[in-house]
């Protein structure tokens, strides 16, 4: 009878860190989405960032371009300014 339940605990012990295992597995999948996913948001950020930029330096308004940064970014990032804010 001891035998027979030390089984049980090593199965209980092996079906757990199976299950772990597959747990740990799924996350890091997911965790890996996630950053992808975030990789892509801040290089969509910096391409609007650099629009931006390049629209200032064409000698339009402050303005005119915020509002081209505020469409490129909607749905992108927090705020009115693509996820930045300095001092103008």
């Amino acid at each position: 009878m001891k035998n027979f339940n030390l089984m049980k605990k090593v199965l209980l012990a092996h079906a757990l860190l199976a299950l772990s295992a597959t747990f740990s597995v799924a996350f890091a999948q997911h965790a890996d989405k996630e950053t992808q996913e975030d990789i892509q948001r801040h290089r969509a950020m910096a391409a609007a960032h650099e629009a931006a930029a390049k629209c200032l330096e064409s000698g339009k308004k402050d303005e005119v371009c915020e509002k081209e940064l505020q469409a490129a970014c909607k749905g992108l990032a927090i705020g009115k300014y693509c996820g930045m804010k300095h001092v103008h």
